[in-house]
């Protein structure tokens, strides 16, 4: 008869270990992450899961003392010294009613106290191989790397997109463990009934929603954005002459947006009275909010203003922020600001904001274009960078 022990695959022993370090949101010795595995899977071998850390080190986990491990959320780097550092905390921009952060999400999130936001909007890295250092200077350059850079037409310079059908089956793992933590984290700062929606891609979307419900957020459906793309459609590559009437794949006339909920106390009713969430705001009394929005493309005039890689347009952002707080009230939370869209449309809509994000040089661009893209599109003026911070935030800023 076999042994039990010798039953359990790498990947089972790969995703107990990932979620034992993310659920404690800590790192853990090697006895400690041996005994809990053990407690989730069942008598894994010690050596199976000792070796599993030792052969992913630095690529998937991080050694942060002798014996100990955390699991790691950047891109490796080689040369990098295994001491770990944390970024040193910088007081946010106000701009508006919203703040923006210079920071590492999960460290910020990690930090946060219980219960202080009442939704999230974000537009995060679908596959995160497109947005590892290497991969953002090779687009910076025009180079491309895993970024498909099309051919202008008709005089017009079209936005570069990430080829999805490139990650490997370890790039889509790292995505779900991804996914996993940065639920695992958002979960204890929300509060109940807090609205959590995601953009994603036709492509990687069932890996998002798979990691965060298991996190413990509820699936609540997705938001169809209806806009034309240059995703698919193509014919054979080398081969398009002797294969003029075949495409590789579906031209994407779509993107999801997956909709998620924090659980709720009691009735729904019950949790809107003391939460103020727990559903969606109506357009208007007799509209209820859809989950089908049609949306052009990002005009060239408003990337202009925020020329970021995945910016996407205010007149769809506006709608979706301004449906996350079903009484117009609360703190709607960007973990990935990027260019500070979904910043400027809680602006627009007069809702109060906090932004994160990590790479300096999409931190300085949100800075400038958030005043701008806020005002984008109307005639009214917008209140300007503000160095006194709005009373809501005054008993949650770190």
């Amino acid at each position: 008869m076999s042994d039990p022990q010798l039953r359990f695959s790498p990947g089972r022993v790969r995703d107990a270990i990932v979620e034992v370090l993310t659920s404690q949101a800590r790192p853990l010795s090697v006895k400690e992450i041996v005994d809990t595995v053990r407690k989730t899977i069942g008598p894994a071998p010690a050596s199976s899961i000792r070796s599993y850390l030792r052969l992913n080190t630095p690529s998937f986990f991080v050694r942060e003392d002798r014996g100990v491990y955390g699991l790691r959320t950047d891109e490796p780097d080689e040369e990098r010294d295994e001491t770990p550092r944390k970024r040193k905390a910088a007081a946010p921009v106000a701009i508006g009613k919203s703040l923006l952060y210079s920071a590492d999400c999960f460290e910020w999130l990690a930090a946060r106290g219980p219960n202080s936001i009442h939704a999230v909007v974000t537009d995060p890295p679908y596959g995160l191989h497109e947005y590892t250092p290497e991969q953002q200077q090779k687009l910076r350059e025009g180079k491309g790397g895993v970024w498909r850079i099309p051919p202008s037409f008709d005089g017009h310079v079209r936005a570069p997109l990430p080829r999805f059908t490139t990650l490997t089956p370890p790039q889509l793992e790292e995505l779900h463990a991804f996914f996993f933590k940065l639920s695992s984290l958002l979960l204890p700062v929300l509060v109940p009934g807090a609205n959590v929606i995601v953009a994603s891609n036709p492509l990687v979307s069932y890996i998002v929603s798979d990691a965060m419900a298991k996190a413990g957020l509820e699936r609540r459906g997705e938001i169809i954005r209806l806009t034309m793309t240059m995703r698919g459609g193509d014919r054979p590559k080398a081969a398009h002459n002797e294969f003029p009437g075949v495409s590789v794949m579906p031209r994407s006339m779509w993107e999801p947006w997956v909709v998620f909920r924090k659980p709720i106390e009691g009735r729904v009713q019950d949790n809107l009275r003391k939460w103020k969430t727990g559903g969606f705001r109506r357009p208007s009394a007799a509209k209820p909010f859809g989950d089908v929005i049609e949306s052009a493309p990002t005009r060239a005039s408003e990337r202009r203003l925020a020329p970021h890689p995945s910016l996407k347009p205010q007149a769809f952002l506006r709608q979706i922020v301004r449906a996350v707080l079903p009484m117009g009230e609360g703190i709607v939370l960007d973990p990935f600001a990027g260019s500070g869209s979904t910043l400027a449309a809680v602006e627009a809509v007069g809702y109060s904001g906090i932004g994160i994000e990590k790479d300096e040089r999409y931190f300085e661009m949100a800075v400038k274009a958030i005043p701008k893209l806020a005002r984008y599109g109307s005639s009214g003026p917008m209140e300007p960078i503000n160095p006194v911070f709005p009373e809501l935030f005054d008993s949650i800023l770190v």
